[in-house]
C-alpha cells in the first residue's frame, strides 16, 4: 500500500470543471437583478409589465419576465462556461452584486429616490 494514496481515488481521476455551477450562480443574481429593474421601472412609469394573471396584476408580468430573463442567462453562460473553470471568487462577488442591487430595486424607499 502506497503511503500517499487517497482512499478511492484513481490515477486517471481529473477534476470536472466548474464553469456550469458559475453560469448557474450568476444567473440567479441576473435573475433577482431583472426582477428589481422591472419592478424600479415599473415604478418610474417608464415600463408596465403586462398582467398575465389577473388576481395577481402586473406582478405576475414582471416574475415571468424576470425568470425569463434569469433562464435566458442561465442557458447562454452555461452553454459558454461548461468545458471551462471559472474563479468562484469572481462568480460570487458578481452574484452578490447582482442580487443585492435586485433587492435594493424592489424597496419602496429606494423608489422614493428617484
Amino acid at each position: 500500500m502506497q503511503p500517499d494514496a487517497t482512499p478511492g481515488a484513481t490515477a486517471h481521476q481529473t477534476e470536472r470543471p466548474n464553469g456550469g455551477a458559475m453560469a448557474a450562480f450568476v444567473a440567479a443574481g441576473a435573475g433577482s437583478f431583472a426582477m428589481g429593474l422591472f419592478v424600479l421601472l415599473h415604478e418610474a412609469g417608464i415600463y408596465s409589465a403586462p398582467s398575465l394573471y389577473a388576481g395577481a396584476g402586473g406582478l405576475s408580468g414582471r416574475s415571468t419576465f424576470a425568470v425569463l430573463a434569469w433562464l435566458i442567462v442561465w442557458v447562454l453562460l452555461h452553454r459558454a462556461w461548461r468545458d471551462r473553470d471559472i474563479p468562484s471568487g469572481r462568480t460570487l462577488t458578481i452574484t452578490l452584486v447582482l442580487t443585492g442591487l435586485g433587492i435594493l430595486m424592489t424597496f419602496p424607499p429606494f423608489w422614493t429616490l428617484l
